[in-house]
């Protein structure tokens, strides 16, 4: 899976439209989690250590979390397992919700939070076909804090150098055009939950299941069932 990932990011006939992504890969700011079983306890604690430790891996850091590869699904099903996934973290985390995040989910403001940091996080899958920079191998997630965004789009012009940059990559990239649901966070009509998951066309966007997610309930037990 590392390997698929490596030429992936290292490609330069193909450069790989996410170019924070890319820079993470090339400085070495990136950490790798390999999770086998599919063991959300694991992850949390694995989770909450990079959150930790994020700031000294450098400004485009981010968690990428890596499955065993499995019968391939319906990107539905993915869809379901990652929302599922993200309820099931928040409901092991011990730390309070960020003050500055809503936590009703259809909000510009919302963001995934965990270890008290906004988190963005990005979901790739072996389902995806059209849109190939959201293809996996396997079913994975991506973990990157609200902050490198901060830092690195810290302005105006910053902010639209970088998205222009990276939606010119997105067009040759992908066999389908870039989706509607890509935009800056905060933004009055956009909603960052949408952008975590995106479908393989720009017909059949599909939503969140969950209003908030269950924070700090009863902490589950190992996820058995998304490990089959």
């Amino acid at each position: 899976m590392f390997s698929e990932f490596e030429a992936q990011m290292s490609s330069e006939a193909r450069p790989f439209p996410c170019v924070f992504g890319v820079a993470g890969y090339r400085q070495d700011q990136l950490r790798y989690l390999f999770l086998d079983p599919f063991d959300i306890e694991v992850l949390g604690a694995q989770l909450a250590l990079f959150v930790a430790e994020s700031r000294s891996h450098g400004p485009n850091t981010s968690l990428i979390v890596f499955t065993r590869p499995r019968p391939v699904q319906t990107l539905d099903a993915y869809h379901r397992k990652m929302w599922h996934t993200l309820d099931q973290l928040a409901q092991l985390d011990k730390s309070p919700w960020p003050d500055t995040i809503p936590e009703q989910i259809d909000h510009p403001m919302w963001e995934f939070s965990f270890a008290g940091e906004p988190i963005f996080v990005v979901c790739s899958t072996p389902a995806h076909v059209m849109r190939q920079s959201r293809r996996c191998s396997t079913f994975t997630l991506t973990f990157q804090p609200r902050w490198v965004f901060e830092k690195i789009l810290g302005t105006e012009k910053a902010a639209t150098a970088a998205f222009a940059q990276v939606r010119e990559r997105l067009i040759p990239y992908d066999s389908t055009s870039p989706s509607p649901l890509l935009g800056r966070y905060g933004a009055a009509d956009g909603r960052e939950y949408q952008q975590y998951f995106l479908t393989d066309d720009n017909h059949t966007e599909t939503g969140c299941p969950f209003a908030k997610l269950a924070h700090n309930e009863t902490s589950p037990a190992k996820d058995r069932e998304q490990a089959a």
